[in-house]
């Protein structure tokens, strides 16, 4: 019964779309399918095939043209538009590749304008497929002239999978004050996300194309949307789902039984992707001359999108795309001394991408931190978590984030989850499969911050073997200094003469045993191994600079290195895998300072 429903309302939007010499009949028709059962991985799949769709030659449009689109604005039923065709833009879209310019008639979107979502609305000629709305006219266009994508350069994406030429010259250029064709935005959902956190992180989305909406849509992936996905409907692409939620929705152009193009735009470009695909229904579409977008709740999952190209995204039916799940506890401070606050744990998946996930990973877990109103101005967060990644060590995190001179403590927390997620993710030599994200941040109400100013030794002359104390006086963030006390135990074969003593925080020591840039030539097993030898900022550490060669390999410290295997390496370090110091690192000892501690001091030490 729903299939007749839907092929009736086709046929009832072929009717009141007649424009000229314009219908829209079988080519319509054809594109109608049905969604029912169950397929593989529990995502629904169409369960019979279309008719073969028709296609409008790029070579046979000419000025003068009418034709009619249809796009969702309201609801799931796609709306009839008129359109008339202005023309050819040659090579817009890149050498050899052309751009359709259109004017969009009728009351929706005459009033609308051309709308941030709107990418992909099928546009038919005499009921045969020409192409996709796909990019507008700078940004205050009175007029709703569009660009049309032609259906040729989209099934390019099809039928090879973007493997050949579809890495084309983007046409979304800034030029100051100057009108210029530019993708139509899409609107980017974030169920969730506060107001603030999209101000602080929302560049990184438009700078792809996204615009960022808050409190204006969102998600519910239990809900069961029964319309079929047909040309005109809108679609969604799920960057995180959860208990946070973000994802951009566009226009779907085409359809067959195993996939479906959309947008006539790229979201990334990136080629390949993985992002679930999802249907919408459009809640609203706002009018603006600055930014008017659609209103959009993503629902149900249908397969995942494969390809994202210049001409088109691509999705498939009946499979699931790879996510990421990351959960974040927060334990907000006691409310009254001596009770326990009640902890917030967020569950979330983000997308497997190489150049979307590091944002959309950075974004959600700083939003994420934001929860139980446990945010304020004097407020450190006491860091411990862990990176899973498929055949290899756990990447550990910990660290005390407080408030500094350039950022609150939140961010601070968040940027080093992304400095330590971004070294795996991005590295360069090797793909990682991570499995897992897992972070606790325990909120302390106060700015744990302290500054080493001095250090000394308890004795100046010593023998190796000697046991001897470092005294170093840390300063904390306006309250009074206090001296902690580290151990230690000189080595047994220490050379005598004079030797420099290190007393620092752990970035210091991390400087002195790694290999400035030592990351962009190492392999993931390497640099795993490196992030683990990282040393926690609460600590004051103590560390002897020995006279014996020291190199440093793959980012690790190979203390008094013999001058035979220097000689060994030296190719190595003619290639820059390799550096030599004068001096070897020896660490001695450390202690818990209680602060996130940052300063150093050298003292020397005279060896008997």
């Amino acid at each position: 019964m729903a299939a007749v429903k839907t092929r009736l309302w086709m046929v009832g939007l072929a009717m009141g779309g007649m424009l000229g010499s314009s219908v829209l009949a079988d080519g319509a028709r054809a594109q109608v399918q049905t969604v029912s059962g169950e397929g593989w991985a529990a995502v629904p799949v169409p369960s019979a095939a279309p008719a073969v769709t028709k296609f409008f030659p790029l070579a046979e449009v000419k000025r003068g043209m009418r034709g009619v689109a249809y796009t969702v604005f309201e609801g799931v039923t796609p709306e009839p538009m008129q359109v008339e065709i202005l023309g050819l833009l040659r090579d817009a879209l890149g050498p050899g590749q052309d751009m359709i310019l259109a004017r969009l008639h009728g009351d929706k979107p005459e009033y609308t304008g051309v709308v941030a979502g709107m990418s992909g609305s099928p546009v038919y000629i005499d009921g045969r497929l020409v192409g996709a709305l796909s990019y507008r006219i700078g940004q205050f266009s009175k007029e709703p002239i569009a660009g049309i994508t032609p259906i040729e350069s989209m099934l390019q994406v099809r039928d090879e999978d973007g493997s050949a030429g579809m890495r084309l010259a983007s046409v979304s250029k800034e030029f100051e004050g100057q009108p210029e064709m530019r993708a139509i935005e899409t609107p980017l959902v974030m169920g969730g996300f506060s107001q603030e956190t999209v101000e602080r992180f929302g560049d990184r989305f438009r700078a792809m194309g996204l615009t960022p909406v808050v409190g204006l849509g969102g998600a519910d992936s239990a809900a069961v949307q029964p319309e079929p996905l047909v040309p005109g409907s809108a679609v969604s692409a799920v960057l995180v789902r959860g208990d946070l939620s973000m994802a951009g929705t566009c226009t779907v152009t085409y359809v067959d039984p195993k996939r479906l193009l959309a947008c006539g735009h790229p979201i990334t470009q990136y080629g390949p992707v993985d992002m679930p695909m999802t249907k919408a229904t459009v809640l609203a579409s706002l009018a603006s001359p600055l930014n008017a977008f659609k209103i959009i709740n993503t629902t149900e999952t249908v397969g995942a999108f494969t390809e994202d190209r210049a001409s088109a995204i691509m999705g498939r039916f009946g499979i699931e795309a790879r996510m990421i799940p990351v959960t974040v506890e927060v334990v907000p401070p006691p409310a009254d001394k001596g009770v326990k606050a009640e902890a917030k744990t967020l569950h979330f998946e983000v997308l497997d991408n190489r150049q979307l996930t590091p944002s959309a990973m950075l974004v959600s877990v700083y939003q994420s931190l934001q929860t139980n109103n446990t945010a304020a101005e004097e407020l450190s967060y006491r860091l411990s978590g862990e990176i899973d990644v498929k055949g290899l060590p756990t990447v550990r995190m910990q660290g005390l984030m407080a408030q500094n001179e350039l950022n609150p403590a939140t961010i601070n927390a968040a940027l080093l989850v992304n400095d330590r997620f971004s070294k795996v993710y991005g590295n360069a030599l090797d793909q990682p499969v991570v499995t897992g994200v897992r972070l606790k941040a325990e909120a302390i109400p106060a700015r744990m911050t302290a500054v080493l100013e001095s250090a000394r030794l308890s004795r100046m002359e010593v023998r190796a073997g000697d046991e001897i104390e470092v005294e170093a006086m840390v300063h904390p963030y306006q309250s009074e200094a206090r001296m902690v006390r580290v151990k230690m135990k000189l080595p047994e074969d220490l050379a005598a003469g004079t030797m420099r003593v290190v007393v620092s925080d752990g970035a210091t020591v991390d400087r002195l045993t790694t290999k400035i840039g030592a990351e962009r030539s190492m392999g993931l097993t390497d640099t795993v191994a490196a992030l683990n030898r990282m040393h926690a900022n609460d600590r004051v550490y103590v560390t002897l600079l020995d006279h014996a060669t020291q190199g440093v390999l793959e980012g690790e410290a190979l203390p008094e290195m013999p001058l035979s295997m220097a000689n060994v390496f030296e190719p190595l370090k003619d290639a820059q895998k390799m550096q030599l110091t004068g001096e070897s690192v020896v660490a001695a000892g450390s202690t818990d300072a209680g602060y996130a501690v940052s300063g150093s001091q050298v003292l020397n030490m005279i060896v008997k």
